[in-house]
């Protein structure tokens, strides 16, 4: 069953802090003219096991991100605290958001709590998306649900770019935020 939705979700995950990325996230934003920008996880800060990122500057990132309050969904990440959302104009600190969109169940965590290996109760077809762990992918998981993940916009691991992910009009499609190519899609 395809998900037909008209609108885009642009979704991002773990910022950390870097100023440099979120603008270029927020240039892909203006550009991509998604409906809602859902953001995973791990917003401001970088993380005690993690180097710093390019422009590292909180402030920055909140000053970015803040004009765009109406239209930013968001999920606590394990570096999200509530000295964070004191920054931020819209909420930071649920640890999933339940979303419904092309007939799907869309279950929206960071991924530190629910993962592909510990996922939350799914019908087949609903997705699971993650950020996290800095490496975008998908597969199918147990009881036939999606597991999708976008990445990391400003520390990618395992050689993969900076990257944000598009769901609307039936796929799922991967971009690098270093000029915007796609890299990877899937029909949903």
């Amino acid at each position: 069953m395809a998900a037909n939705t008209d609108k885009k979700i642009m979704i991002a995950s773990d910022i950390h802090g870097s100023g440099f990325w979120c603008g270029k996230l927020t240039e892909a934003f203006e550009e991509e003219k998604p409906e809602k920008l859902l953001l995973l996880g791990d917003i401001l800060y970088h993380g005690p096991r993690n180097e710093l990122p390019d422009g590292y500057s909180p402030k920055r990132v909140a000053e970015l991100l803040n004009p765009l309050k109406t239209r930013i969904l968001c999920v606590r990440g394990n570096c999200d605290a509530e000295v964070d959302q004191m920054m931020l104009s819209f909420p930071l600190l649920a640890d999933y958001a339940l979303l419904f969109a092309g007939g799907r169940t869309l279950f929206a965590t960071h991924g530190h709590l629910f993962d592909a290996d510990n996922p939350p109760p799914l019908s087949p077809g609903d997705i699971l998306l993650n950020g996290h762990f800095h490496v975008p992918c998908h597969r199918k998981i147990a009881g036939g649900a999606l597991y999708i993940n976008c990445g990391s916009v400003s520390l990618p691991k395992e050689n993969s770019p900076h990257s944000y992910a598009l769901l609307g009009g039936g796929e799922i499609v991967w971009k690098d935020l270093d000029g915007g190519k796609i890299f990877d899609r899937m029909a949903l």
